[in-house]
């Protein structure tokens, strides 16, 4: 495939087949705010085996490997939720996994980890960004799962966009949380094709928002990202090829400020006793600060996923 290539319809069609088995087919729940003037339906992925949308992408990806290619054992680079899908596969399969975390990843995350068997190396971002970018990482020798960069990821992603049109085809407009893009262009994959006229917007925070910066300028950008309890999200800068397939998939970005995620979180486990983690909340704070223009809009909101820390879940309970 070209280095932009998007995932066909038919290529998400046959990962729905691919990672059944693996992948559960999660609720879209209606967010009870009766009070707000939108319906906010809830794509609950924080309940997938591992609390993350990922193992859809890792379970195809891995799907698509030789033999050969399964037995060196696969490695890849990610701060927590991507090394969850990777190791749950990788166990099943019974092979061996690497992960590569930035010294920054949330302890609750890196544990999961090393609880599905996966090898954990804990480098500084930047040789953590590199291994993104090289695709590969110095004195391992498996075969790289990237994140996001990858069609067969974003086909296995995509298999939510097909859920979500089956369970609310009358569904406005879908708001994703934007990371490296990969779970975002992979949606917007299925929906461009099968719904073209709903509005796909990414969720970023406004700490945190190499899209945002990059859809201004129109040219992908660096930021320094300001750290938080939003993990899932908020790199330094956006990849070009992630770049073209976003300008060519989404309608625009939306942005939240992390006080506002935090009052997200905390709406969604009140009103619906559902936990998620920040980058998992993105999207429904962007959707109830955004002015949709129209009367009670449908808004589905991709929960992308609930490994938040314990110890944070509770400081973020207890602020009001």
């Amino acid at each position: 495939m070209p280095d932009a290539a998007v995932p066909t319809l038919s290529d998400i069609q046959a990962a729905r087949l691919a990672i059944a088995g693996t992948a559960i087919r999660t609720p879209l729940v209606r967010l009870n705010a009766p009070e707000i003037p939108l319906e906010v339906y809830l794509k609950l992925e924080n309940l997938q085996p591992i609390g993350s949308f990922k193992i859809r992408g890792a379970a195809n990806a891995m799907a698509h490997m030789s033999a050969e290619e399964l037995q060196r054992g696969v490695v890849t680079a990610s701060a927590g939720n991507m090394a969850q899908g990777v190791a749950w596969r990788a166990r099943e399969l019974g092979i061996p996994c690497t992960v590569v975390a930035p010294e920054s990843a949330p302890e609750t995350k890196i544990r999961a980890i090393e609880r599905l068997g996966g090898r954990v190396l804990k480098v500084p971002y930047d040789a953590w960004w590199r291994a993104f970018e090289e695709r590969s990482y110095a004195g391992v020798d498996a075969t790289f799962i990237h994140a996001f960069d990858d069609p067969n990821v974003m086909a296995g992603n995509g298999t939510i966009g097909l859920e979500i049109l089956e369970d609310l085809p009358d569904v406005d407009a879908i708001v994703i949380p934007w990371g490296g893009g990969g779970l975002a262009c992979g949606i917007a994959a299925a929906i461009r094709e099968m719904k073209p006229a709903c509005r796909i917007s990414a969720a970023e925070t406004s700490t945190a928002a190499p899209l945002t910066a990059s859809w201004k300028a129109g040219s992908p950008q660096t930021i320094e990202p300001q750290r938080s309890f939003v993990d899932g999200i908020g790199g330094k800068s956006v990849f070009p090829q992630m770049f073209e397939r976003a300008r060519r998939l989404l309608d625009g970005v939306l942005v939240a400020e992390v006080g506002e995620v935090a009052s997200a979180l905390r709406l969604m486990a009140e009103r619906n006793r559902i936990i998620a983690e920040g980058a998992g909340a993105a999207p429904v704070a962007c959707a109830l600060r955004h002015a949709w223009g129209v009367e009670r809009p449908k808004i589905a909101c991709v929960v992308s996923g609930g490994n938040i820390d314990l110890t944070k879940l509770a400081e973020i309970f207890g602020t009001k």
